[in-house]
């Protein structure tokens, strides 16, 4: 058995019951340092262990399907959800199993963030920036939703200088492309710890740093059905 879970956003108390019990029952655990922290308490002392990090996660994989094909339970740990920044990285899984691996959703920082900022996810676009490869797409998009009056919930790209792709850069690509400066902007950091919660516009957004650990949610400029006035009683 291998399967994939989904760890949650960064606090053991949003991983599901499920996930705690293949995690127990299982006879290695794999993951990226910071997923494997937080999961480490439920581990069982008799499983192997295996860390990767971006640049050794392929040849670590590989280690993670050599037990897998012996017959060991493995468990690969993904943070959030498998299906949102993860899919790269399930695809990595499976090429290295050579076949589809199950996978267990977890919360993601998107439905936490959906959550403390109240908005709602009918109205609400997610996107990623956190992926290898072209982000022009999905930079495209971005312009797309918020000229639909829409929400966005953006997981911005930390790489490396070259391929950062941060809220301050986020903020000045979307003004470069004409979206309107004064988009209420929120950026969280560390969701389920110690969150750092900045408030302000997108031309704001554009002079602040922020850590790895970011989170942002670009407010359509629509007015809410509160913030509309009520029309006269009648007379």
């Amino acid at each position: 058995m291998i399967i994939c879970i989904g760890a949650g956003p960064g606090d053991i108390g949003y991983l599901t019951q499920r996930g705690a019990q293949l995690i127990a029952d299982a006879d290695l655990v794999a993951g990226f340092d910071a997923v494997l922290a937080v999961v480490q308490s439920i581990i069982p002392e008799r499983a192997e262990i295996v860390k990767m990090g971006y640049r050794d996660q392929v040849a670590q994989l590989d280690l993670v399907a050599r037990a897998h094909h012996a017959g060991k339970k493995c468990v690969v740990v993904f943070m959030g959800d498998i299906h949102f920044s993860g899919f790269q990285y399930l695809e990595r899984v499976e090429r290295a199993c050579g076949h589809p691996v199950d996978t267990l959703p977890g919360i993601s920082s998107a439905q936490i963030l959906a959550s403390r900022a109240k908005v709602c996810f009918d109205e609400t676009t997610f996107i990623t920036f956190h992926r290898r490869g072209d982000l022009t797409p999905f930079k495209r998009h971005l312009v797309h939703v918020l000229n639909d009056e829409r929400n966005a919930i953006v997981i911005p790209c930390p790489w490396d200088a070259a391929r950062s792709f941060m809220p301050r850069h986020i903020a000045a690509y979307l003004l470069e492309q004409g979206v309107a400066s004064d988009h209420p902007t929120e950026v969280w950091e560390n969701l389920t710890g110690n969150e750092a919660e900045w408030r302000g516009t997108l031309a704001d957004c554009v002079a602040r740093e922020f850590t790895d650990m970011s989170i942002m949610l670009i407010r359509t400029r629509a007015p809410m059905p509160s913030q509309i006035e009520a029309p006269p009683e009648a007379v």
